[in-house]
């Protein structure tokens, strides 16, 4: 079942008793204006919408289908939908659908929108200059809201991004989870950009004279929201950007260590290598005059201490040749 919040600008908010669906145009005359929030909406809210509101099909099905950022002006209503951050434990985004028709401001919603908590606020302290610019600006204040919703969020993900960054590039000591720190906030990141992508392309619809989609009076209080997402859109691309080179470095560093290791380990082998190589002939020598035959020529070579001197000569011509070739050069 839909959940509907009422406030007027004369009663603040209206208690859920005291209308219905059908009678909301009667319930809010004479009340200044007014703010319809309606949280999962369900078959009555559609056709609540489509009949009572009158509202053009293909927006009403949008609401209860993919909507998409749209800014869109109809005969006795406009209809715009932007893409705002949810109210869960992980950073994600919805969209918002506003429909505006006379003094009335219609948003529906399928998520928590931690952003309509700070219009409700808003709405309700506005004084009587602010309401004189009609619902235009209360349509201003709703996308404000949602705009500002983000600041404290880039506030936390520029610390992140520079802890990570510390880490990083801190020799002390190693740290677990870099990688997947960095690809966190690359991904809330990409979860702002929708929003504050949405934002730019309503704000710079609104601000186009031949849409009619905005009253000139609030037009001022457009382009400054609309500077804003600009600027919210230039952070997000730099701590991308920022997030980017760290994760290339981490990565350098990584394949650095890799290589060091893989050098002392080839140094390791060429070591093993070289002491195979010497014992290998030794080992020959001691295992042909080792063998249990009389006939070998052992006095003839001088007995043990030839056999042993031969050994040892061998052993010097090898080394001679490793060093010679470059290969002992490693080993110091």
């Amino acid at each position: 079942m839909a959940e509907l919040r009422l406030y007027t600008t004369k009663s603040g908010r209206m208690a859920s008793d005291s209308f219905a669906l059908d009678d909301v145009m009667n319930a809010i005359h004479g009340e200044g204006l007014a703010w319809l929030d309606i949280y999962q909406p369900d078959g009555d809210v559609k056709e609540f919408l489509s009949t009572v509101m009158n509202f053009d099909e293909l927006a009403v099905d949008d609401v209860f289908g993919h909507a998409d950022t749209a800014s869109l002006r109809f005969e006795d209503h406009r209809f715009i939908v932007v893409t705002a951050r949810e109210g869960d434990h992980r950073l994600d985004t919805a969209p918002v659908a506003v429909f505006v028709k006379d003094e009335l401001l219609i948003t529906v919603r399928h998520s928590e929108i931690p952003a309509l908590t700070t219009f409700t606020r808003r709405f309700l302290t506005n004084d009587e200059e602010d309401i004189a610019l009609g619902i235009d600006y209360m349509l201003y204040e709703l996308l404000d809201a949602i705009a500002d919703d983000w600041s404290p969020i880039f506030g936390r993900i520029s610390s992140d991004l520079d802890n990570l960054e510390f880490r990083v590039f801190d020799p002390s000591q190693r740290y677990d989870d870099l990688l997947e720190g960095l690809h966190e906030v690359k991904r809330k990141l990409r979860e702002a950009n929708k929003s504050v992508e949405s934002l730019h392309l309503v704000t710079m619809r609104l601000l186009m004279p031949a849409e009619r989609l905005i009253s000139e009076g609030v037009m001022r209080y457009i382009n400054d929201l609309h500077q804003l997402t600009i600027a919210f859109i230039k952070r997000v691309n730099n701590y991308s950007n920022g997030a980017t080179s760290t994760r290339d470095t981490y990565l350098s560093n990584v394949s650095l260590q890799l290589s060091q290791s893989n050098a002392k380990l080839t140094e390791v082998m060429t070591t093993l290598t070289i002491i195979g190589a010497i014992m290998l002939p030794l080992t020959l020598i001691a295992g042909i005059f080792g063998m249990n035959n009389d006939d070998l020529p052992i006095e003839s070579v001088g007995g043990f201490w030839g056999i042993i001197a031969i050994m040892v000569l061998f052993a010097m011509l090898m080394l001679t040749y490793f060093w010679r070739r470059g290969w002992l050069k490693n080993l110091q």
